[in-house]
C-alpha cells in the first residue's frame, strides 16, 4: 500500500480517503447486516482485544513515549507514578460524582510535577498565529483504483474497531448491548466524517479506543459532556496556542492516567464474555481468536508470505485479526440450544 501511495502522491491518499469514507459510511447504514456477523460473544472478544492492544501504549507513554531517546528514564517513571497515585487517591477519597474527576485531577497534578522536572515545553507559544482557519481542498484529490482499494480495506478494519468501541461503550456506560442504530450511526459517521476530512487535506478520522477506558472509569456518557470535549478539540484546532498547551502534556503524565483506564477495558471485555455464558462454543471462539490475534501480531514475521497489502493491514493490528477470526469461528462452530435460544430472542 505504501508503495502505491508513494507512486501516486498525497493527492491519491485524499482521493482514496474520500471514496473509502463514503463506502464505509454506506456500509454502516446497514446495521442489521453487521449485527448478524457480530453476536455478543464476538463483540465481547473484540472489546477484550482492544484492551490488550492498548496496554503497550499505556506502558510506552509511562516510560516517556515511543522512540524517546531517554525512554525509561527515572524522571518519566516518577512523573507517571505521581500521576497514577494521584488518580487513585482522588478516586478513593472523593465522594459521589466527584470520583469522576479523578483522571482530570491526576492530569493536573502530573502536569505540575512534569513542569518541575523540565518536561513541559511551551516554547512554541511565541511562534504560532492567533487564529488558524481550515482551508478547503488545499490539495487536489486524485483517484486511482489501487490506492482506493488499499485504503478501503483499512476502512473496513477501522469499522471493526469502531464496532468494538461502540459495543464496549454501551456495555460499560449503559450496562446493555449496543443497539442497531448506535452501531449504524458510529460506523456511518466514521466513514462520512473521514470523507469530509479529506476535503480539508486531512487523513481519516476514526474512533478512539482510549476513550473506552475513560468511560469505564468515570461512567460519564452524557452527550453534553462529550460535546464539550468536542468543542475543546475544535477550539484547539482554530486557536493554535490552545493546541500547543494541550500538546505540551508529557507522555509520562498520559501514561500514568491511562494505565488504569486500559486495564479497565480488559476487565470489561472479560465481564462481557461472562455475560455471554461459559459454553464450550463461546470459550472456543474467545480463546482461539484472542490467541491468534494477540499471538500472531506480537510476532508479525509470521505474516511474511502474505502480500504487502495484507501485511500492512493485519500484521500489527490485533483487533482486526481477532475480529475476523471470531466472526469466522462464529459462522463455523455449530450453535447449541442455548445460543439458538438467545439468537431467537434477539430477533
Amino acid at each position: 500500500m505504501c508503495d502505491r501511495i508513494e507512486i501516486h502522491g498525497y493527492g491519491a491518499i485524499l482521493g482514496a480517503v474520500l471514496i473509502g469514507g463514503v463506502l464505509e459510511g454506506i456500509l454502516g447504514l446497514g446495521a442489521a447486516w453487521w449485527r448478524k456477523l457480530v453476536p455478543p460473544i464476538v463483540s465481547a472478544t473484540v472489546v477484550t482485544a482492544i484492551g490488550f492492544s492498548l496496554l503497550p501504549i499505556g506502558a510506552n507513554s509511562f516510560g516517556g513515549g515511543f522512540g524517546h531517546p531517554e525512554f525509561g528514564d527515572a524522571r518519566f517513571l516518577i512523573v507517571g507514578t505521581i500521576t497514577l497515585v494521584s488518580c487513585l487517591i482522588f478516586n478513593i477519597r472523593a465522594k459521589s460524582f466527584y470520583k469522576q474527576l479523578s483522571v482530570l485531577f491526576g492530569l493536573f497534578v502530573g502536569y505540575i510535577a512534569a513542569y518541575f522536572y523540565g518536561m513541559v515545553d511551551l516554547g512554541r507559544l511565541t511562534e504560532v498565529s492567533l487564529v488558524s482557519l481550515p482551508v478547503f481542498m488545499p490539495y487536489s484529490p486524485e483517484f486511482h483504483y489501487d490506492a482506493i482499494f488499499s485504503v478501503f480495506l483499512i476502512f473496513l478494519v477501522s469499522a471493526t474497531e469502531t464496532l468494538g468501541d461502540t459495543s464496549a461503550l454501551a456495555a460499560m456506560g449503559f450496562n446493555r448491548e449496543a443497539k442497531d442504530r448506535e452501531i449504524s450511526g458510529s460506523i456511518a459517521v466514521d466513514g462520512f466524517v473521514s470523507a469530509v476530512s479529506s476535503l480539508f487535506g486531512c487523513l481519516p478520522i476514526t474512533s478512539f479506543s482510549q476513550n473506552v477506558g475513560l468511560i469505564a472509569m468515570t461512567h460519564v456518557v452524557n452527550r453534553k459532556a462529550i460535546a464539550s470535549g468536542a468543542v475543546i478539540m475544535v477550539l484547539a484546532g482554530l486557536i493554535p496556542a490552545l493546541g500547543v498547551i494541550l500538546a505540551s502534556l508529557p507522555e509520562a503524565v498520559l501514561g500514568g492516567c491511562t494505565l488504569m483506564m486500559f486495564g479497565s477495558i480488559v476487565v470489561s471485555g472479560v465481564q462481557m464474555i461472562s455475560r455471554c455464558g461459559y459454553s464450550q462454543r463461546n470459550m472456543s471462539i474467545a480463546a482461539l481468536s484472542l490467541s491468534i490475534g494477540l499471538g500472531f501480531t506480537q510476532t508479525p514475521q509470521i505474516f511474511r508470505i502474505f502480500p504487502e497489502l495484507l501485511r500492512s493491514v493485519f500484521a500489527e493490528n490485533c483487533v482486526a485479526v481477532v475480529f475476523i477470526v471470531a466472526v469466522l469461528l462464529n459462522l463455523v462452530f455449530p450453535k447449541g440450544e442455548e445460543e439458538k435460544a438467545a439468537a431467537g430472542a434477539a430477533e
